[in-house]
């Protein structure tokens, strides 16, 4: 019989609170315990035959799956990848760009990602050095792959918040995007610029008069993405700032979840957080 949290720590458990075990409470104790897979044993006051009595029915709840937290980058990817599953490699090139060629004998897309490109075929994801980028990383790519439309950017450009369906994920862009780029590079304009160009941005500053700094990145051939900023300007009490803007087309290509796991990824290269 599976063993709740409450099972454990009013069956099993002395309730003495005695913080050996490294925790507040048994209470704490025994919720990561169930959900973490923390060791019972370290529990100092459980003899041997309750610990090897409570790990047989740990262990297969464990393997089920039953109430250990989930692994939700496991769980996005699986679920882009089973999406993206239907995708034939070889009608990518027309869809989201890139070059169809031959790696490991079979059908692979070489595709632009920021400054340089990646590779994909049915064994995964790669980068130039063959390495697979992160779960987060995967999730929009594969995303992009299962979604990507046809359109060419229209060249309008829209803030977050001008595009449907994205109120929930306003705040997240700014606490997670915006701000963190604002307050790394907060007079360090010409340290924005050199990062930004050094990842295939294009600088268009002397287009952008209101901005102190603005780049055009290409994550992927038919997705833009510019960065303005702002820098601070104490006599005036202002504060940086950073707005990122996408063309009009961007959920042809990408749904709402992974433009903002695209936008975190620029925060983390552009911060020089390989992640």
């Amino acid at each position: 019989m599976p063993m709740s949290v409450v099972d454990l720590y009013r069956d099993i458990l002395p309730k003495t609170n005695c913080k050996e075990c490294g925790f507040s409470t048994c209470l704490a104790f025994a919720s990561m315990v169930v959900s973490e897979k923390h060791p019972l044993e370290n529990c100092p006051h459980l003899d041997s035959e309750t610990v090897g009595r409570c790990r047989k029915e740990l262990e297969a709840q464990y393997a089920a799956g039953k109430w250990t937290r989930r692994d939700m980058a496991a769980d996005a990817l699986g679920w882009a990848r089973e999406r993206a599953a239907s995708m034939k490699i070889s009608d990518l090139p027309d869809r989201i760009g890139g070059e169809l060629l031959r790696r490991d004998g079979e059908d692979t897309l070489k595709l632009p990602y920021f400054a340089g490109h990646i590779y994909i075929n049915t064994q995964g994801i790669v980068n130039e050095d063959g390495e697979a980028p992160g779960r987060w990383e995967q999730v929009f790519i594969y995303n992009h792959m299962s979604q990507g439309g046809r359109s060419l950017p229209a060249g309008n450009w829209k803030a977050l918040q001008e595009i449907p369906n994205t109120v929930s994920k306003i705040k997240s862009m700014q606490a997670h995007v915006e701000a963190p780029l604002a307050e790394r590079f907060r007079g360090r304009t010409g340290e924005l610029l050199t990062a930004g160009k050094a990842l295939g941005g294009r600088d268009i500053t002397g287009e952008t008069p209101s901005a102190n700094a603005a780049l055009v990145f290409r994550p992927f051939p038919k997705v833009p993405v510019t960065l303005l900023f702002w820098d601070a300007e104490e006599d005036d009490a202002f504060d940086a700032k950073v707005k990122l803007l996408f063309d009009e087309t961007i959920t042809e290509h990408l749904d709402i979840e992974s433009i903002l796991f695209l936008s975190e990824r620029l925060v983390q290269l552009l911060c020089g957080d390989e992640g």
